[in-house]
C-alpha cells in the first residue's frame, strides 16, 4: 500500500461514483488496546458485502493527521475517519486503511464491483 495522495484517491473515489459498488468498512482499536492499557476497552465496527451507489465520494483532512472518506448516499453518508493508505490491488478493488503509529490496522474502506470474500 502506498500512502494517501489526495489527488489519486479522489480520483478513485469519482470512478466508483453512481455505481453499484460493495463496501467492506472496519475501525478497531485492536484487541491490542486493553492489552496494553486495562483501562482501555476494545471498540470497533465491522461491515462487509454492503451494497451501496455513492452520490459524491469525497476526501479530506491531512495536514500530518490521517484522511477521512465520505460517501455520499441517497439518504445519508458513509464516513470513515483515520485513513493513511491505499492501492488498487490485482482484482481491481480500491482498498484504504488508516495503521496507526505501531503499523497495526485502525481503519480500512475498501471498494469492489464484486462482492468480497467471505
Amino acid at each position: 500500500m502506498e500512502i494517501i495522495n489526495v489527488e489519486q484517491v479522489q480520483n478513485l473515489l469519482n470512478t466508483f461514483q453512481n455505481k453499484q459498488v460493495y463496501l467492506h468498512v472496519e475501525t478497531t482499536n485492536g484487541a491490542y488496546a486493553s492489552h496494553f492499557d486495562e483501562k482501555v476497552f476494545n471498540a470497533g465496527t465491522f461491515l462487509r458485502n454492503i451494497l451501496v451507489s455513492y452520490k459524491q465520494g469525497i476526501i479530506t483532512g491531512g495536514n500530518n493527521e490521517p484522511y477521512r472518506v465520505g460517501l455520499k448516499l441517497d439518504n445519508g453518508w458513509i464516513y470513515v475517519q483515520g485513513l493513511t493508505h491505499f492501492e488498487i490491488d490485482d482484482q481491481g478493488r480500491f482498498l484504504m486503511a488508516g495503521l496507526n503509529y505501531q503499523g497495526q490496522l485502525a481503519a480500512a474502506l475498501e471498494i469492489s464491483e464484486k462482492p468480497f470474500d467471505l
